[in-house]
């Protein structure tokens, strides 16, 4: 519940601190004493605009601040999974503050929060309902959720939703494959083309680079002959005048002194090693010196060829062979993917078709469970009109099913309340029928009958007598109190008969003070609610009469709400 409210430099609120108590609290006050003010002071703490035009002429900032006790389940979890838990007392602390530049701040239990962590918290702490909240019964898309609210189907909604959103992934990502399947399409056949471009040329790892040297080897044939040839034979090849043949006679005269110079036998062993090792180089020559076989012409221009062939494809696929067979790889893996694209839609469509059967069932079993609760809530609310001076009004919660092609996010079904105020009449949606007296009574009977089940334990109602007086508006009252038995309740309301029967009563006014009005609000004792109650009661002055009245109407509030 609400438990203290402290408003600061908002309109015309310099600095207004009040402690509110449970039950049913009605606020009064003249018109332009600042009761809009409070309500939108309310409305800024619960994530509404920050709108630079609330503060106070002449400030900087504005402040709201409220301490709310008594706090219920839903209120808690979402504390909880915000990471924000009560105070010793079981209480929280929400502030914000406005500042003149359009910006503002928001904290709970003085751990800053961002705007929609304070929204998602305020919804399990304060119902406010005014004249634009009562538009939300002309919404028709808001009669679902009412319904819901009342067959408490929250756990079976969640399951159902679960199971819609991944038939809606299933359905979004087979959207995607459709819209792309002539891209797709295309892609295959640049990718086999590219494949098959490659395929025909056939190259192989380096293959560029070694023809390039052996092009370089057949230009210079001669070059490379003749200087082998030279090397050789001047190694090996010439029988007397060779470096082999020399070395071999050097090593063979030193051999017969090894037994009496021992130094010479190292220098033996150095030259066989030098002949060995020059033996070797001598054949490597001599393989170099073998040109390769055929024409040379024809040798280079099929090189050559083969080399342009090479030039084509690096400028389409890659500065190497090797980046080019790089890149047929790539190609392949991308044209296996995109073939393996027809399974993967394949698998879509049958876990398509197993979602939709699934959702459709869980949606079934909704339409039943709110076809039910319809029924129920109609008639309860029926109750309540007929008590509420409605005398010939019908009232009824259709629920039509869409279909097989009909599922939504919030099941297949589709909600109107259409209602008749009048005999004869054929029961029609409520924006047809419904005057403002008759709108803010249903508004009035519908949360009623939610109350049981309402997940806010405060509930702010501003000019719910709108449209209706003296009998009506004394029975408004009534529900009023009995909501407000399980439920602490607002009422910003200009009706006596109403206010009369509140547990509390606020007086809201405006006084100057230093030249600036500011508003106030005080709590009225017994005299001080005749005296108001006399006031909404009068004329241009307060009679005898009227205030007699007032008092009639303190002392059978007890009467009164005993039956109630």
């Amino acid at each position: 519940m609400l438990s203290s409210l402290y408003i600061e430099n908002i309109a015309v609120i310099r600095r207004l601190s009040v402690d509110f108590s449970a039950g049913f609290t009605a606020l009064t006050g003249e018109t332009g004493a600042g009761k809009s003010v409070i309500l939108e002071s309310i409305k800024l703490l619960l994530g509404g605009k920050a709108d630079r035009e609330l503060i106070r002429y002449g400030e900087e900032t504005g402040t709201v601040c409220a301490v709310f006790g008594t706090l219920g389940a839903a209120a808690e979890s979402a504390l909880s999974s915000a990471g924000i838990e009560p105070d010793e007392e079981g209480c929280v602390q929400v502030r914000r503050v406005v500042s003149n530049d359009g910006k503002s701040r928001a904290w709970i239990n003085g751990q800053p929060v961002s705007l929609s962590l304070l929204r998602d918290v305020a919804r399990y702490l304060v119902d406010v309902h005014g004249q634009n909240e009562n538009l939300t019964l002309l919404d028709e898309k808001t009669y679902v959720s009412s319904l819901d609210g009342y067959a408490g189907s929250a756990e079976q909604l969640a399951g159902y939703r679960a199971v819609y959103a991944k038939l809606e992934e299933a359905r979004r990502r087979l959207a995607e494959l459709d819209r792309g399947e002539a891209e797709r399409l295309r892609t295959v056949e640049m990718l086999r083309y590219q494949i098959a471009d490659i395929d025909a040329v056939n190259p192989k790892p380096g293959e560029d680079v070694q023809l390039e040297e052996k092009e370089k080897k057949i230009k210079n044939r001669e070059k490379i002959q003749r200087q082998t040839s030279f090397v050789y034979r001047a190694l090996k090849g010439a029988e007397r005048g060779s470096v082999l043949f020399l070395l071999d006679k050097s090593a063979q005269a030193l051999e017969p002194l090894a037994d009496l110079i021992p130094e010479i036998a190292p220098i033996t062993e150095e030259l066989n090693d030098c002949r060995y090792r020059l033996e070797d180089a001598a054949e490597r020559v001599y393989d170099l010196t073998d040109a390769e076989e055929g024409d040379p012409t024809a040798l280079i221009d099929k090189i050559e060829g083969r080399l342009d062939a090479f030039s084509k494809l690096k400028k389409k696929y890659g500065g190497t062979i090797d980046e080019v067979l790089r890149f047929r790889d790539e190609a392949k893996a991308k044209l296996a993917a995109l073939d393996a694209s027809d399974d993967t839609v394949l698998a879509l469509r049958e876990s398509e078709k197993a979602l939709s059967a699934e959702a459709r069932k869980l949606a079934l079993a909704l339409h039943d469970r709110r076809k039910k609760a319809a029924k129920e809530l109609e008639k309860k609310i029926t109750e309540i009109l007929l008590y509420l001076d409605m005398p010939k009004v019908v009232f009824r919660v259709e629920v039509n099913d869409r279909g097989e092609g009909g599922l939504r996010s919030d099941g297949a079904d589709d909600v109107l309340f259409v209602m008749s105020a009048n005999a004869g009449d054929q029961p029609r949606p409520l924006s047809l029928v419904a005057s403002g007296g008759e709108l803010a009574r249903t508004f009035l009977a519908l949360k009623c009958v939610l109350s049981e089940k309402a997940l806010t334990p405060t509930m702010i109602f501003d000019e719910i007598d709108t449209g209706v007086s003296g009998k009506t508006a004394r029975k408004i009252g009534y529900k009023l109190a009995e909501l407000s038995k399980g439920t602490q309740v607002f009422a910003v309301t200009h009706s006596a008969q109403i206010a009369s029967l509140s547990d509390t009563h606020l007086l809201i006014y405006k006084e100057e003070k230093n030249g600036k009005t500011e508003t106030g609000l005080k709590t009225l004792d017994r005299e001080g609610r005749v005296d108001e109650l006399s006031r909404i009661l009068g004329g241009l002055t307060v009679t005898a009469s009227q205030r007699n009245a007032a008092r009639d109407m303190l002392e059978g509030k007890e009467t009164d709400l005993a039956g109630v």
